[in-house]
């Protein structure tokens, strides 16, 4: 229909100029050379995200779609007024677009393992799954290692095995925003047919890549940048439950391995969470500048481990 639905929240916010008598942070190593070579007429500034604030996203559009993408986006917004509260003007500011991003905890949690039995109501015995995962925390472009274990104690035949990670989104901004993407996919029938009696042990090998999934249209991406190339979401990580309405868009993972016993016997359908982030050591400021010099000035600077800001 051509309209467009938005929320616009500002968490932080600062006088630039005329610069306030006392200033309530130190100047970082990158702001005291800037203005060393920027000279006088520079002036810095210091803006906090908090701690809770959600981490950039963005919707994949389809190929026919037009405008902004659907997601959560920063701006650092300067503009010139007479006051505070005074209304900006397009021709008096300027905005720089950041990202944000979660960084991987330091402690994974338990190894993911779960079991399920299917009972048939015409046929003694119960048909068993058992999943495991190698770890509980992958980082972007690792293979994930499914180690499935099946035992047959029914009279009914496993005729296929079909793994899938599935990449789930809660757009919490309307009702009903619920929807699964599959991101990575493998079908087998390597040990099929397998018999009553019989048992089954085998590892799957997934691989969520963005790579393999440029043309799916609602994939949640991480918050992209005009000259940069990104990744999938990471796992949204709530400090609290009650949080999740805040985070305007939040993201999941979980293998869903499944074992298909024809049209008469149905399925039986196993699942397991696990988290997809980047890794603490990737924390960094990234800046296109002017020079190399300017470059190796960024990156002796550090970021806060749960934020990684990227500029333009």
């Amino acid at each position: 229909m051509g309209l467009n639905f938005y929320k616009e929240l500002f968490l932080a916010s600062e006088q630039i100029y005329p610069p306030p008598e006392k200033r309530s942070y130190e100047l970082s190593r990158t702001q005291e050379r800037l203005m060393k070579k920027l000279g006088e007429t520079a002036h810095p500034f210091h803006l906090t995200v908090p701690a809770g604030a959600p981490g950039s996203v963005t919707l994949q559009p389809g190929l026919e779609d037009e405008g902004e993408p659907c997601g959560v986006h920063y701006y650092i917004k300067l503009f010139v007024g007479d006051s505070e509260i005074d209304r900006s003007h397009r021709r008096s500011t300027i905005a720089l677009g950041i990202r944000k991003v979660q960084y991987a905890p330091s402690k994974p949690g338990p190894q993911p393992c779960t079991v399920v039995r299917k009972d048939f109501v015409l046929s003694p015995g119960q048909l068993e799954l058992e999943l495991t995962l190698d770890k509980q925390l992958y980082m972007h472009g690792e293979t994930v290692a499914v180690n499935m274990s099946v035992r047959n104690h029914s009279n009914k035949v496993v005729k296929k095995i079909k793994a899938n990670v599935v990449q789930s989104v809660d757009v919490v901004l309307f009702q009903n925003g619920q929807y699964r993407n599959v991101v990575a996919s493998i079908e087998t029938q390597d040990g099929c047919p397998l018999q009553p009696g019989s048992s089954l042990q085998k590892v799957l090998h997934l691989s969520p890549t963005l790579a393999s999934n440029r043309d799916k249209r609602g994939v949640a991406l991480d918050g992209q940048l005009k000259r940069a190339d990104t990744t999938l979401a990471s796992t949204t990580l709530l400090l609290e439950p009650e949080q999740r309405d805040a985070f305007g868009i939040v993201v999941s993972y979980s293998v869903k391995v499944k074992l298909y016993l024809g049209a008469l016997s149905g399925e039986l359908v196993a699942e397991l969470p696990f988290i997809l982030m980047h890794p603490k050591e990737g924390r960094a400021k990234v800046i296109h500048a002017d020079s190399q010099a300017d470059v190796e000035m960024f990156r002796q600077d550090t970021v806060h481990h749960q934020e990684s800001i990227e500029v333009y």
